[in-house]
């Protein structure tokens, strides 16, 4: 049995489970204990010395990072395949999965920052969102050029470009940002969810921030309980769209810690 070091509600996790369902592969997934509060160990620091999730274990095997996971399963079990046939089609694919983890998580991130965590209020927060929502705006026009007359990202099959692209844009309705109604993105979106490895990972993630403590985490922030994590692209998100002020109280008064990776 494949071990699956998750947490539900994030993107980089969900990619990789939606994966392994569509390989039919069985696996356990694991919440690791500490995540968000600076005490990981054990078995999964062992598995990820960044003490993210994603991290899957394969008997003596522990890979961590969702693209490089992918690449495993892909090369670990090649039926059926996820990758498009040609290599141009594979690098447009993979270029797509880049721009979704390193741009647009940034954008969804940033809006939970608000939302949860109260990072931003007043004035400045519906800056921030209304920024959020523009960005998110472009991005559907470059997703509806990536989409062009296919009927999936990946071509005439799903696979890892839809998977890559999938959780990004639920998070995006979730903070009420949908696709329009009766666009090729939003058609796209609701065939996505309808496959049963995507609807088994989103009811995962849903039963989830319903069980959490989401809606207590800013307390928990302020208590020093649960330490915010700034990667690069969301730090960089977070300056170029005029939080700045945010970072800056942030280091002072939440414990915030900077990491130069993503998962």
């Amino acid at each position: 049995m494949l071990t699956l070091y998750d947490h539900p509600l994030s993107p980089y996790a969900q990619k990789v489970k939606i994966a392994l369902r569509e390989k039919g592969q069985a696996f356990q997934a694991v919440a690791p204990g500490g995540l968000g509060a600076g005490g990981a160990q054990g078995d999964f620091l062992a598995a990820n010395p960044r003490a993210e999730v994603p991290a899957l274990v394969d008997g003596e095997v522990a890979i961590f990072d969702s693209t490089i996971i992918l690449e495993y399963i892909e090369d670990r079990w090649p039926t059926p395949p996820l990758l498009p046939a040609s290599p141009a089609e594979r690098a447009r694919v993979r270029m797509l999965e880049e721009v979704m983890d390193t741009h647009f998580e940034a954008i969804n991130w940033g809006l939970s920052e608000i939302y949860w965590f109260h990072r931003a209020e007043g004035d400045l927060a519906q800056a921030l969102i209304a920024t959020a929502a523009e960005q998110t705006a472009g991005f559907f026009a470059w997703l509806e050029s990536q989409l062009a007359n296919r009927p999936w990202f990946n071509g005439e099959s799903f696979g890892w470009g839809d998977l890559a692209v999938v959780a990004y844009l639920n998070g995006s309705v979730g903070h009420g940002n949908p696709p329009a109604e009766g666009s090729r993105l939003s058609d796209w979106l609701t065939r996505a969810n309808a496959r049963p490895s995507v609807a088994e990972t989103t009811k995962e993630a849903g039963a989830a921030a319903a069980a959490s403590a989401m809606p207590n985490v800013a307390e928990l922030v302020k208590q020093g309980l649960f330490k915010r994590e700034y990667r690069d692209h969301r730090l960089e998100w977070m300056i170029k769209s005029g939080g700045a002020q945010v970072v800056i109280d942030g280091l002072a008064r939440d414990n915030i810690r900077f990491s130069p990776t993503f998962g």
